[in-house]
């Protein structure tokens, strides 16, 4: 696969696993509704991992925008940047709209306009423009220096190593998760959000545009500040 096609199918499958999760515990009459938090942060979990071992040799498998920012920082090469981010906003825009399509008929049976929101984007459980930015900032922070350490280690397992950050992602999200949903990835939540605008979703609320870019530019903030903190350990 040429790297844009490995980012786009990895992000695709992300959002289609990870908001799938999402939708099949808060919407209602699924199969697994009201199955809380630990589902939820185990399915965005193995969300990674499928995501990235499918991407990983094609591309490296950023499938975060944040990701691909702070690499382009710490290499100074901006030079597939744009292919990038574009591949990876396509490609959670198209996961977020198959979500809907396999939870369409559960979308209607639910009554809250808060839940219908969620299966798409985060927002915070008390809102808090400082505190919820810096939520999404360390979460984002922690991710991004696991990325370096991963990357700059001798490791030999290939695309095995999206079992780490998988687990480092399930781990962000039992422990710092709960202030904001953790977002950690522009893309992960502009690009659904943006779905959720778009899809003739039955009673959905406005898309929530005051909060977007916490979880747009938090993330990025912290990618790159673990950037240079890991290069001043180094």
């Amino acid at each position: 696969m040429s790297p844009f096609i490995s980012e786009f199918v990895g992000s695709s499958i992300l959002l289609l696993l990870g908001n799938g999760v999402v939708a099949n515990v808060v919407l209602n009459k699924t199969k697994g509704q009201g199955g809380g938090w630990i589902v939820i942060t185990f399915g965005w979990a193995m969300a990674v991992f499928v995501g990235v071992y499918a991407s990983a040799a094609a591309s490296g498998a950023h499938l975060n925008a944040a990701i691909t920012i702070g690499l382009a920082v710490k290499n100074n090469d901006w030079s597939n940047v744009p292919l990038y981010l574009a591949a990876q906003m396509l490609g959670s825009m198209f996961g977020s709209f198959l979500v809907w399509v396999c939870y369409r008929q559960h979308f209607e049976e639910t009554e809250s306009k808060d839940l219908k929101l969620a299966v798409f984007c985060t927002a915070p459980a008390i809102r808090n423009n400082f505190n919820n930015f810096m939520s999404e900032l360390i979460g984002t922070f922690m991710l991004m220096m696991g990325v370096l350490f991963l990357v700059s280690s001798e490791s030999k397992l290939g695309s095995l190593d999206a079992l780490p950050v998988a687990l480092l992602v399930f781990a962000i999200g039992l422990s710092l998760g709960g202030s904001t949903g953790y977002a950690i990835n522009p893309s992960r939540d502009l690009g659904p959000r943006l779905m959720h605008f778009i899809l003739p979703i039955k009673d959905k609320r406005d898309s929530d545009w005051g909060y977007s870019w916490i979880p747009v530019l938090a993330p990025f903030t912290g990618a790159v500040l673990a950037v240079f903190v890991f290069q001043f350990l180094q």
